[in-house]
């Protein structure tokens, strides 16, 4: 049974809109299936946490959402993908990084390193939307609330965290995105800066029990919150030996044919999920002759 959940909420009679989840379960999921280290479960859980509550802000059906992070760091590049429905998958470019601690926390920004992020939203128009800022921090959270502020002009806090397990699996992970509507005033500007400034990091609350009601109850609580709905959120991939399949086809004749002549079967692994799918001599022949 998949305990990890997305809520959306309102807040101060409207002016305020927010999202939580605990991700412990599709961040752990990531981190089997690619063989993280701890400093890349954290940098990819973070991004993955805070993608599932992006794609959820999305309305249509069939909308992606892609979340890109390049950095100068061991790390290189983090890839993520979430739909509106709390499906999300990544995957990191280099996944064994090991780093030394900072200030006793995993080196989330050590190992993205500076770069950039890029936003691409695909609602199905002929052109995607695509939003890039720099890097801030490398540290996901504070990057993501800086694109919100300088791309969508969405005045955003963003609280993401993992925390491992000395066996280095995942114990927790989740986070939460707060964004103020434009008519929101001062006043409660003031009061929310404030309250962002005194609370634990997400990784402390959630170790403490909080779940992501109590999450936003502790920030919004004053502020009149309310839940407004919960959403199942899991680390899914729509790969299939079928598409696998048409991708090989998109290689052209000349390329089969040289694998073909090399006599063995060939495995191709999805990037997003890691799973690998096998074609054999026959069936590369097969899709030679489609």
């Amino acid at each position: 049974m998949n305990r990890d959940y997305i809520v959306r909420a309102t807040a101060a009679d409207n002016a305020i809109r927010a999202f939580a989840v605990t991700s412990g379960e599709l961040v752990e999921e990531a981190r089997v299936r690619h063989n993280t280290s701890p400093v890349v479960t954290a940098a990819l859980g973070r991004l993955l946490s805070g993608a599932v509550m992006m794609g959820v802000m999305m309305k249509g059906e069939d909308d992606l959402l892609t979340l890109q992070v390049s950095g100068n760091g061991p790390v290189k590049r983090l890839t993520v993908t979430a739909d509106s429905h709390g499906h999300v998958k990544g995957y990191p470019e280099v996944p064994d990084v090991m780093l030394p601690p900072k200030n006793g926390k995993l080196d989330v920004g050590g190992a993205v390193g500076a770069g950039t992020m890029s936003i691409i939203r695909d609602m199905g128009l002929k052109e995607p939307y695509v939003g890039q800022t720099e890097l801030v921090t490398g540290e996901i959270a504070e990057d993501l609330t800086y694109y919100f502020a300088t791309s969508e002009q969405i005045p955003s806090a963003v609280g993401l965290g993992v925390l491992m397990n000395r066996e280095n699996t995942v114990k927790q992970a989740g986070g939460f995105i707060i964004q103020l509507l434009p008519f929101a005033d001062d006043a409660i500007v003031d009061e929310l800066e404030k309250k962002l400034a005194g609370m634990s990091s997400v990784t402390e609350l959630l170790e403490a029990g909080h779940t992501p009601e109590s999450l936003l109850e502790s920030i919004l609580g004053d502020f009149g919150l309310e839940v407004t709905e919960k959403i199942p959120a899991a680390f899914h991939c729509d790969c299939s030996k079928e598409r696998v399949k048409k991708a090989l086809i998109s290689l052209g004749k000349k390329d089969l044919e040289e694998l073909i002549n090399g006599g063995e079967s060939i495995e191709v692994r999805c990037d997003m999920c890691n799973t690998a799918y096998n074609f054999d001599i026959q069936e590369l022949k097969e899709i030679v002759s489609i």
